[in-house]
């Protein structure tokens, strides 16, 4: 594993969800925040506690990440059945739409690609991911979770592309970067 330094970028990866937004930092960190009453489901509520309980997650989303150097988003799925889509696209365009307004850049990259990063395919189980991140990236204490583990992947990707990756990624795996979308380039946003 590369060593890292207090000169090297902040990077964060950000797997937004209305429940268990995973968060992980270059600095070593990774967590799981969200909307946590199983008793009170978010997408439950009426509209008024509904709007409170969104704004609540935003705002713990966005206090946990902070202001890093680069924040790395995965891309909606769209495809991805399930209650709660419009709140899902309400949170990502919030973290979305405030990153940006902090001046914060943002990369982006889809669900296949942050699996290609991880694991050299751009498909892959959950466990997977989970396994690949606990062998690359042990020092994240993801605790098994594949949302900590998919910040992981999305924060050790940005890294990549700054030009400080964590560890040296296989090329397979590396394919991935270019096909995200990022910010200026590095050189640019310093």
């Amino acid at each position: 594993m590369g060593d890292i330094t207090s000169t090297d970028p902040t990077v964060v990866g950000i797997d937004t969800s209305l429940t268990a937004t995973g968060i992980a930092s270059s600095n070593g960190w990774c967590q799981v925040v969200g909307w946590t009453d199983k008793k009170r489901p978010l997408t439950k509520l009426n509209h008024p506690e509904r709007a409170a309980a969104l704004q609540y997650v935003r705002t713990l989303v966005l206090d946990t990440i902070g202001r890093p150097d680069l924040a790395v988003l995965e891309t909606p799925a769209l495809s991805r059945s399930g209650g709660g889509g419009h709140e899902r696209g309400w949170l990502w365009w919030e973290v979305y739409n405030t990153l940006t307004a902090r001046s914060i850049p943002v990369g982006l990259m889809s669900t296949n690609q942050r699996m290609l990063y991880a694991t050299g395919k751009g498909t892959a189980t959950k466990n997977l991911i989970v396994d690949a991140v606990a062998r690359r990236w042990p020092t994240w204490p993801t605790q098994g979770d594949d949302n900590a583990a998919d910040a992981v992947v999305l924060m050790a990707a940005g890294r990549d592309w700054f030009g400080h990756p964590i560890t040296p990624m296989p090329q397979t795996h590396r394919a991935a970067i270019t096909k995200a979308t990022w910010p200026a380039p590095p050189s640019l946003t310093a």
